[in-house]
């Protein structure tokens, strides 16, 4: 399981020895940037995009105020939390920090410990808020399709008096779409889990092709309209009926890994291409799934990072980045390659299930 990454707390202070005491007192925590000049500080800010940034006010060229007031005002940085840390202990000072968007403010002399709990607490208060932004986002971006479908079946169904079998393929489709949804639900507070490296995997036989299956059924209508073909192989060889594909993992986890792929090359696709679903099983399973559409070059080297995005109105950049926490934190790997000649494939490797 990989360790969850560190927060990054920049520390602006043109006296190196506040410097020093700052870092040493954080250091074992966070990942720490500094700076000694508010031109340097905003290099960093807008570069790096630290997690929260102490900020002294008396400094040569830019003083901390004005590098407040213009990380504030740029869209970029804007959301990075400030703590002052400042000689300057009238209560006049302490207001016009905070009026300008400062969370605290600390005076000097400082205890480093009373500084190293309020970087704590706040950054605590930061990643607590944009979890809950984060998880918006999720639901937001990914449960508008099921819950259309929900909500449609029930209107088309009642246009008739009797159920007919495009009724009952209805009704099943209303059924995926709710295992679509409950798949989200629960998977929110795990991937906050996943991040930070509490999240404990709860590993069985899970038979893969049925799950595939399912989220392609949910996705027939665009693969219908766009003329998609979507080809199944196993080892090389066309899959046959009533095969097995067996991994270790946990069946939601494993629903919502390969539902943000297949979507990912739905999208990608023009009209009349094929998609790939290869499979292959040894001592590891693996799932290759290609389609002919290329990756932007802006976001190639960072596919699997959050809100990585490029070309998508609505996109979050969260799907692939799920992805990746899934298939590692079920024991497994996943990576991406790209060319204008060859298309895109992204290949999963999971544990492979010794009945598999």
């Amino acid at each position: 399981m990989n360790e969850a990454r560190k927060p990054t707390v920049l520390v602006v202070d043109d006296a190196p020895e506040n410097l020093h005491v700052l870092m040493e007192a954080l250091k074992a925590d966070y990942a720490i940037l500094a700076a000694t000049s508010g031109e340097k500080a905003l290099e960093l800010a807008a570069k790096k995009n630290p997690d929260l940034i102490l900020l002294d006010v008396l400094m040569p060229g830019l003083d901390g105020y004005e590098v407040c007031r213009r990380l504030k005002a740029d869209p970029h940085t804007e959301e990075i939390p400030v703590i002052f840390i400042t000689g300057l202990a009238d209560e006049d000072d302490e207001v016009k920090g905070l009026s300008l968007g400062a969370i605290d403010y600390v005076t000097k002399p400082f205890n480093p410990l009373l500084v190293k709990a309020r970087v704590k607490n706040h950054i605590a208060l930061q990643q607590a808020a944009k979890l809950k932004v984060d998880v918006e986002r999720i639901v937001r971006h990914d449960v508008k399709t099921p819950l259309t479908c929900i909500l449609s079946a029930p209107q088309l169904l009642l246009m008739a008096d009797n159920l007919t079998d495009e009724q009952r393929d209805m009704l099943k489709r209303v059924e995926e779409a709710a295992y679509t949804v409950l798949s989200m639900i629960n998977f929110s507070l795990d991937l906050f889990k996943m991040e930070r490296g509490l999240y404990k995997a709860r590993a069985e036989e899970v038979d893969l092709l049925p799950i595939l299956y399912k989220i392609l059924g949910a996705k027939e209508d665009a693969i219908a309209s766009n003329k998609l073909e979507v080809v199944f192989r196993r080892d090389g060889a066309t899959l046959g009926q009533h095969e097995e594909f067996t991994v270790m993992g946990e069946d939601l986890l494993c629903y919502s890994l390969f539902a943000n792929l297949l979507s990912n090359a739905v999208e990608a696709s023009q009209e009349g291409q094929a998609i790939h679903i290869d499979l292959a099983q040894g001592e590891w399973a693996t799932v290759a799934i290609h389609n002919a559409g290329v990756v932007p070059a802006s976001i190639r080297d960072r596919f699997f990072e959050k809100y990585a995005t490029a070309g998508k109105e609505r996109g979050t950049g969260l799907g692939t980045y799920s992805a990746m926490l899934i298939a590692k934190n079920q024991g497994g790997n996943i990576e991406m390659e790209t060319s204008e000649d060859m298309g895109t494939t992204v290949t999963v490797t999971l544990p492979a299930a010794s009945a598999g």
